[in-house]
């Protein structure tokens, strides 16, 4: 071998085994090699999204509380604003097992231990307060206790935590049981049933726009069995030990409680009903 193919071989060593301290070094950066497509944080969501979690189904404006969390969480993490990349997938499609053509997806998906086995989440980013909706002149707009509550027709959606909820938590006998929400909001409005249960942010909505003749009439405790809102990731992605960081630090800042008091909160002078 002559001078220069050595010269040249030895380059091509000494890169080769240069190549894994430069990866290294830019781990935990927006270049970082284990991000779906480095120099982007790649995020996917619903379409469309809704209310109060993207307002306009338009993520890429950062409003709405989920938005808004994306591009803190991004900024934290050193990505300029341009540097945030949306990609659509449906929920079904976000918590199904395999490999993910995006870093994670946020659209209010619940930590489950049975997603846990196919995927894998970040810390928790939001749990939210149960609330009470029905019509304003309906008995359960002046109830107090459980036990008023439990006076009330109540429907649920079919295999729902809310259905579980009013079930083991409220301890209601026999709710009626729809295929899907949009079939208890239309109860509701018919007068089959008094009043049903769900997140607060998803009560905000539906009386915003689903059904705008209701009300949120109650807080109620949250649900110990809910473990919380998620980033999800597919599962063993390297990277979610970083993302977790990034919230850690948005958290002890108020960032997420600011968010929170933005875009998800109630009005202070609805009743909360504990027992």
């Amino acid at each position: 071998m002559s001078i220069k193919n050595q010269f040249l071989a030895g380059l091509i060593l000494a890169a080769a085994a240069l190549a894994p301290i430069v990866a290294q070094a830019q781990e935990e950066t927006p270049n970082d090699p284990r991000l779906f497509a480095p120099g982007k944080l790649t995020v996917s969501t619903s379409d469309p999204s809704y209310p109060p979690w993207v307002l306009d189904s338009n993520p890429s404006a950062g409003e709405g509380f989920e938005a808004a969390l994306v591009y803190a969480l991004a900024e934290e993490l050193g990505f300029a604003r341009d540097q945030v990349e949306w990609v659509y997938v449906t929920f079904d499609g976000a918590i199904a097992p395999g490999d993910k053509a995006y870093d994670f997806s946020i659209q209010q998906i619940s930590v489950t231990p049975e997603r846990s086995q196919v995927a894998t989440f970040s810390d928790v980013y939001y749990q939210s307060d149960k609330v009470v909706i029905a019509l304003p002149d309906s008995t359960v707009a002046n109830a107090k206790s459980f036990a008023d509550l439990r006076a009330a027709r109540w429907g649920v959606a079919i295999g729902t935590t809310d259905n579980d909820y009013v079930t083991n938590i409220l301890g209601v006998e026999a709710p009626a049981v729809f295929d899907d929400q949009a079939g208890v909001f239309q109860a509701l409005q018919g007068g089959q049933i008094d009043a049903t249960v769900a997140a607060l942010p998803t009560a905000l909505y539906a009386t915003a726009v689903q059904v705008p003749e209701a009300k949120i009439t109650a807080l109620l405790p949250k649900d110990p069995r809910d473990e919380g809102l998620g980033l999800l990731f597919e599962q063993d992605n390297p990277i979610v030990p970083w993302i977790n960081k990034g919230l850690a630090a948005l958290k002890e800042r108020g960032v997420i409680d600011e968010l929170v008091a933005k875009y998800l909160v109630a009005d202070p002078n609805i009743p909360v009903i504990a027992e």
